[in-house]
C-alpha cells in the first residue's frame, strides 16, 4: 500500500523527494529555460574546470624543479599567454550571458496576461485575491490559506506542504500574480512553475506563469519571516479551463 502511494504521488504531485539532488519536473516554459541554463553553464563550467586541471598538473610535471631548474624569461612573461587567458575568459563570460539576459527579459515580460491574482503574504499564511472575478454580493473572490496541521491530515497529503484553500488556476493561460506583503518580507516562490519572487510590504511585485499541464505544484515561503517562517506552504493546483469555470463558479 504504502509503495502504491508513492507511485502516485510521484506522478500526479510536484513535490520535492527524500535525499533530491536535481530539479523538480517543469511544468512552465519559465522553468524550462532555467533548467536549460543551468545545463549550459554546468557544461562551462566542466570544461574550464578540467582545463585549469589540466594546465596546473602539466605545469606541475613539466616545470618542476628538477625538470626545469633553470627559468627561462618567456616562461614567466609572454604577451601572447597574457591575451589568452585574459581573451578566453571574456569570451566564455559572453557566452554565458546572451543566453542568461535572454531568459531574464522573457521571464519579466508579462504578456497580455488572461487572469490576473493578487498574493499577500501574512506571518503566517498566504491570501489570495482573484480581482477579475466577483461573488453574487459584489465583492472580489479572496480567501485565506493556511498550512493543514499534522493531526488534520488525510491519507496522501504531504506533511508541512498541503494547505486548506490551494491557489487554483486553468492550464495553458498566461496567469499574473500581484505579490505583496502585510508585514514583514516573505517570498513566494513554487519550483516546478519557476516562480520565486520576494513579497514586500508597502510595494507590488508582479511575475507571470504558464501551467503547460495539470497537476498539483508544491512551494515554501523562502524569506526568513519569522518564527512560524517553515510553516507557510504554497499549493498551486491547475485544472483545466472547464474544471477552472466550474471552481468560480463554487466559490462564487
Amino acid at each position: 500500500m504504502i509503495n502504491y502511494l508513492t507511485y502516485l504521488t510521484t506522478i500526479f504531485n510536484d513535490a520535492s523527494e527524500p535525499w533530491q539532488l536535481g530539479f523538480q519536473d517543469s511544468a512552465a516554459p519559465g522553468f524550462t529555460g532555467i533548467v536549460t541554463l543551468h545545463n549550459t553553464i554546468g557544461f562551462y563550467l566542466i570544461v574550464i574546470s578540467f582545463s585549469v586541471f589540466w594546465v596546473i598538473m602539466s605545469v606541475i610535471y613539466y616545470y618542476s624543479s628538477s625538470k626545469n631548474p633553470i627559468a627561462y624569461k618567456y616562461l614567466t612573461h609572454g604577451t601572447v599567454l597574457e591575451l589568452v587567458w585574459t581573451i578566453t575568459p571574456a569570451l566564455i563570460l559572453i557566452a554565458i550571458a546572451f543566453p542568461s539576459f535572454r531568459l531574464l527579459y522573457l521571464m519579466d515580460e508579462v504578456i497580455s496576461p488572461t487572469l490576473t491574482i493578487k498574493v499577500v503574504g501574512h506571518q503566517w499564511y498566504w491570501s489570495y485575491e482573484y480581482s477579475d472575478f466577483i461573488t453574487d454580493s459584489g465583492d472580489s473572490i479572496d480567501f485565506d490559506s493556511y498550512m493543514i496541521p499534522e493531526s488534520d491530515l488525510e491519507l496522501g497529503q504531504f506533511r508541512l506542504l498541503d494547505v486548506d484553500n490551494r491557489l487554483i488556476v486553468p492550464v495553458d493561460c498566461h496567469i499574473r500574480l500581484i505579490i505583496t506583503g502585510s508585514d514583514v518580507l516573505h517570498s513566494f516562490a513554487v519550483p516546478s512553475l519557476g516562480l520565486k519572487l520576494d513579497a514586500v510590504p508597502g510595494r507590488l511585485n508582479q511575475v507571470s506563469f504558464l501551467a503547460e499541464r495539470s497537476g498539483t505544484f508544491y512551494g515554501q515561503c523562502s524569506e526568513i519571516c519569522g518564527v512560524w517562517h517553515g510553516f507557510m506552504p504554497i499549493v498551486v493546483e491547475a485544472v483545466s479551463s472547464p474544471d477552472f469555470i466550474v471552481w468560480l463558479d463554487s466559490a462564487s
